[in-house]
């Protein structure tokens, strides 16, 4: 990560926090209110190949002591009536300003992957995490409803597996190496741009010309 990116994620972030405060207090009374605790959800995560960190993302599922994986159709009973409407927003991952401004991830970059996925590739995401994880990227927009359809289909956590490395891990490594060979300040402000979309209405949204890249 280049200083100039570094420095742009700490100050955005801050402004983010000071921005959003009275968001994070109101999904946080909701989340507790609706759900009960723990409010907060930590997932281990890798940052590089052998570095690992601790994603926060406001709760959307009934916990389970033996939950692992990626989530599919397999766990959707588990995913709460709130929890679909953060996740349809994304609200659920506002907790991640305080990993970017730890310097864990980034705004801009492939998603972290769990280290399960990155022990079974270990070349791939050698490259892959050649930039640094992102809360948003590349994947993330492009892919991501793609994926969540394939993985709705799943019934079992075996299916929710194969499908999640057999379709989902190479289609967005080809993006996430795109994103890697086009980098730039400003892909990453139209990336951030497009993501911010998500949390207003249709109607509201900026229309996107054409591909990011």
């Amino acid at each position: 990560m280049t200083p100039g990116k570094r420095l742009f994620d700490i100050l955005f972030s801050l402004y983010l926090m000071a921005f959003l405060a009275p968001v994070f207090v109101m999904v946080t009374w909701n989340v507790w209110r609706r759900q009960g605790r723990p409010i907060f959800h930590g997932s281990e995560r890798m940052k590089t190949t052998t570095e690992s960190f601790v994603l926060w993302k406001y709760r959307t599922m009934q916990p389970v002591p033996s939950d692992s994986g990626v989530t599919g159709g397999d766990k959707a009973a588990r995913v709460t009536d709130y929890g679909k409407a953060l996740r349809q927003r994304r609200l659920d991952e506002l907790p991640q300003l305080w990993n970017i401004l730890r310097g864990d991830i980034s705004f801009v970059g492939p998603r972290p992957p769990l280290r399960r996925y990155v022990e079974m590739f270990p070349d791939l995401y050698a490259r892959i995490l050649a930039s640094r994880p992102g809360v948003t990227g590349l994947a993330s927009l492009i892919f991501a409803p793609h994926e969540d359809r394939h993985l709705a289909r799943t019934t079992t956590p075996t299916q929710t597996e194969a499908v999640y490395i057999g379709i989902c891990i190479p289609r967005k490594a080809r993006l996430d190496l795109l994103y890697h060979r086009h980098r730039s300040f400003w892909l990453d402000v139209k990336l951030i741009s497009w993501t911010t979309a998500r949390f207003f209405p249709d109607r509201l949204r900026p229309r996107r010309k054409g591909r990011p890249v």
